[in-house]
């Protein structure tokens, strides 16, 4: 008798799936020789976002393309992490590498956009990033670029949690910073 009244207080399952961006960036048929031939599959690059400061990163493969959409989305959701945002742009400069991909993300004042391409824009549109400025250097494989701007993302740090750790306060830490955003 309780188990139904649970089920009944629950939110459905398709809200949830409502308020997330779901973005495939990259969809690649990828083979491997065997005795017999060849066997094709196929890997998908998507990323889920909120827009409001959360994202993830999934990476699905199978032998049809909606499945491994499935399991990508599927993956992403469960490695969305927060992102520490300042306004609509990010606090502070931070570079990210993964192969032979960087990616640098800098701050951008109100209005800019996002200046980023292919992957880099996926990520930061999911992420609800509105201003930034990005380059993007090395390899310019899909799924390292993905890699190394989630690998950026995760470095953002808040400005009170570095004030705090150096024992300072937040105007002395970052007050260029602080006149430009206000």
């Amino acid at each position: 008798m309780e188990s139904r009244e649970k089920t009944r207080n629950r939110k459905p399952f398709e809200e949830e799936q409502d308020e997330l961006d779901e973005r495939v960036v990259d969809i690649t048929r990828v083979a491997k020789v065997i005795k017999g031939g060849r066997t094709f599959h196929f890997r998908v690059v998507a990323v889920v976002g909120d827009n409001k400061g959360q994202v993830g990163l999934g990476i699905g493969k199978a032998r049809t393309v909606p499945d491994a959409i499935a399991k990508a989305t599927t993956r992403a959701r469960q490695a969305m992490h927060v992102i520490p945002l300042e306004g609509t742009t990010i606090p502070h400069e931070v570079t990210g590498a993964c192969g032979g991909a960087q990616v640098l993300l800098r701050p951008a004042t109100k209005g800019t956009g996002v200046i980023a391409g292919g992957g880099v824009r996926a990520v930061l549109e999911a992420a609800g990033i509105h201003d930034v400025l990005t380059k993007s250097g090395g390899s310019a494989t899909q799924v390292n670029v993905v890699q190394a701007t989630m690998s950026a993302l995760s470095q953002l740090r808040w400005v009170e949690e570095v004030a705090q750790e150096r024992n300072k306060p937040v105007a002395e830490v970052m007050p260029f910073w602080r006149r430009r955003s206000a």
